[in-house]
């Protein structure tokens, strides 16, 4: 069961403008493509075990990219900024 929960939300996303945004009480996600808020929400709720007041999404398109002569494309990414309610904090 915990399993599921942890396909969902792949890993934190440590970056200065994320380190800045704990100062609020968010937190930055890097989430599954198909995952929506709901499962987003109730997966951070069961693996961290805190109360998530609001969850926005951002999808981040791929970038292109070229190695020698070859083209392609950097993979999509959606991630998850995540709000807990007041006294509560995510150990990353």
């Amino acid at each position: 069961m915990n399993d599921k929960y942890r396909d969902i939300i792949k890993s934190p996303i440590i970056s200065e403008k994320a380190t800045e945004l704990r100062q609020e009480n968010k937190y930055v996600f890097d989430v599954d493509i198909n995952a929506n808020k709901t499962h987003i929400k109730q997966a951070i709720e069961k693996i961290f075990n805190v109360e998530v007041e609001d969850v926005n999404t951002v999808n981040v398109k791929p970038k292109p990219k070229r190695v020698g002569r070859f083209y392609g494309k950097r993979n999509k990414v959606k991630k998850a900024i995540i709000t807990l309610k007041k006294g509560q904090t995510i150990e990353i």
